[in-house]
C-alpha cells in the first residue's frame, strides 16, 4: 500500500492531507508537525482574535485525524529526507519510508541582527506560543514597539490598541506597507493608526536592539532610546528550505516547483509559503505568496498531483488584512501597472483598480468598513483570470456594476 509523508502540519499540509482521502487516496498518509498542537489557523494570530482567545482556532478536530486514517505526529522535527532510498528521518530517531513526499514547511519570521535570542522582552510572531507570550505583555499601560511595518506589524498594532496598550511602530521605509498596498491606502491606515493613538514612525533606522533591566531597547540612528515592555520583530518571513536544501533540491526563493508543484526531485511535491512557482496569469513571473487561501488552495493542489490529476496553478493571488473596523483586500499583482483608476463605494470604501500599459487590469486593491469591499474584489478577480482589458471609465464609475463588465 502507498505512503504519503507530509512535512509540515499547517494549513496547507492539513489541507493536503484531508484532500487526499476526499479523492479516494486509500494508502496510508502521516502528516508530520514540529508544534506540539495539532493544525490550527495563523491568520488569527495577529489579528483581534489573541485579544480574548486562549486556544487557537484548529482546522478540524483532533479525531478527525483518525477518523480520516491520517497519522498525525506532533511535536517532531524532520531533521532528513533521502531522495534515491525515499526515506524521511525524523528528530526522534524515527525512519519513515514515503512513495511520494509533500513539503509543506511553511516560513519563519526573520530575525533581526544581533538581537538577543531567546529574549523575553524580544519576540516575534509565527505560532500560537508566540501569540501567547504577546497576549500576556498586551495589557492597559504597556508599552509595545513594533519593528516593521507590513501587515503583521499592523495588525498586531491595532490589537494591542483596542486592549490600551500603548504602541509605537518604527518602519525603516518612507511609509508602511510598501510592498504591495498602493500609497492611497497605505496612507489612509497610517492615519487611521494615529487617530487611535499609535505612534508610527517611518524613515528611521535602528542601530541596535536588545534589553536592559526588564525592558526591550532600541537605539535609533539619531541615538534616541525607545524602551519598551516588548519589542516585537515584524521584518518579514523567510522560507524553510533547510532540509530541501540538504537533500539537492533546486532552491530559488523558496523551494522551487513547477505549476504543477513538483520539485526537482521525482515524487517530491511543495506547497504554501515554502515554495516559489510560476504563475501564468503573469507571464509565468515566479513568485513565493505567503497568505492564508495561498497555503489552503495549493494543498488542495498538491494533493491531486500527487495521485496523477496534473493540474496546473492558474488562481490569482489574494490578500486581506483587518485593523480596527477596517479590511484591506488585494487581488493579483500590481508590480508593473502603468495606470489605476479609483472607484469610490461610499462609507470610505474605495477599489484602486491597476492597469499594465496595455489596458489589461492586472489588480485590484479596496479598503473599507467591514466587508465593504469584498464583492467588488471578488469580482475584480475573476476580471483579472479573464484577461480583461476594462473601459477605465467604467472601473471608476460605480453605477456600473463590474459584473456587466465580466459579461462583456
Amino acid at each position: 500500500m502507498a505512503h504519503f509523508v507530509i512535512l509540515g502540519a499547517g494549513e496547507c499540509g492539513a489541507r493536503a492531507a484531508f484532500t487526499l482521502r476526499e479523492k479516494g487516496f486509500d494508502g496510508d498518509i502521516t502528516l508530520i508537525g514540529a508544534e506540539p498542537l495539532h493544525p490550527y489557523e495563523r491568520p488569527p494570530l495577529s489579528k483581534a482574535g489573541i485579544a480574548d482567545a486562549s486556544n487557537p482556532k484548529f482546522i478540524a478536530a483532533a479525531e478527525k485525524y483518525a477518523e480520516s486514517g491520517i497519522r498525525l505526529l506532533t511535536g517532531l522535527e524532520a531533521r532528513h529526507f533521502d531522495t534515491a532510498s525515499r526515506t524521511v528521518t525524523l528528530s526522534d530517531g524515527t525512519t519513515l519510508s514515503y512513495d511520494k513526499l509533500l513539503l509543506a514547511t511553511g516560513a519563519a519570521a526573520r530575525s533581526f541582527p544581533g538581537a538577543p535570542e531567546d529574549s523575553a522582552h524580544i519576540r516575534s510572531l509565527r505560532t500560537h506560543h508566540d501569540a501567547a507570550a504577546l497576549r500576556e505583555a498586551m495589557r492597559p499601560g504597556k508599552h509595545i514597539a513594533i519593528i516593521g511595518g507590513g501587515f503583521i506589524g499592523l495588525e498586531l498594532a491595532a490589537t494591542a490598541r483596542l486592549v490600551g496598550a500603548e504602541v509605537t511602530v518604527i518602519e525603516g521605509l518612507e511609509r508602511v506597507l510598501k510592498r504591495g498596498v498602493p500609497e492611497e491606502i497605505a496612507h489612509l491606515l497610517t492615519e487611521r493608526h494615529r487617530t487611535e493613538g499609535v505612534d508610527i514612525r517611518c524613515g528611521v533606522s535602528i542601530e541596535w536592539l536588545g534589553e536592559e533591566g526588564g525592558k526591550a531597547v532600541i537605539r535609533l540612528s539619531s541615538g534616541e532610546l525607545i524602551e519598551a515592555d516588548l519589542a516585537l520583530v515584524g521584518i518579514g518571513a523567510r522560507p524553510n528550505v533547510e532540509i530541501a536544501d540538504r537533500a539537492g533540491l533546486a532552491i530559488e526563493n523558496g523551494i522551487a516547483v513547477d505549476s504543477y508543484l513538483r520539485t526537482s526531485a521525482p515524487d517530491v511535491f511543495a506547497a504554501g509559503d515554502c515554495c516559489s512557482f510560476p504563475l501564468p496569469i503573469y507571464g509565468g513571473r515566479r513568485v513565493r505568496l505567503e497568505s492564508w487561501r495561498n497555503a489552503q488552495e495549493q494543498g488542495t493542489l498538491a494533493a491531486a498531483n500527487m495521485l496523477g490529476l496534473n493540474e496546473a496553478v492558474t488562481s490569482v493571488p489574494w490578500f486581506w488584512s483587518d485593523q480596527y473596523d477596517m479590511t484591506l483586500q488585494i487581488s493579483g499583482l500590481a508590480e508593473g501597472a502603468a495606470t489605476h483608476q479609483r472607484r469610490d463605494l461610499g462609507a470610505g470604501a474605495f477599489i484602486l483598480f491597476h492597469l499594465d500599459a496595455d489596458g489589461r487590469l492586472i489588480a485590484a486593491s479596496g479598503i473599507g468598513p467591514g466587508n465593504a469591499v469584498a464583492r467588488d474584489i471578488r469580482l475584480a478577480e475573476m476580471l483579472i483570470a479573464a484577461r480583461a482589458h476594462p473601459d477605465p471609465a467604467a472601473l471608476r464609475a460605480n453605477d456600473v456594476k463590474l459584473k456587466s463588465l465580466l459579461a462583456a
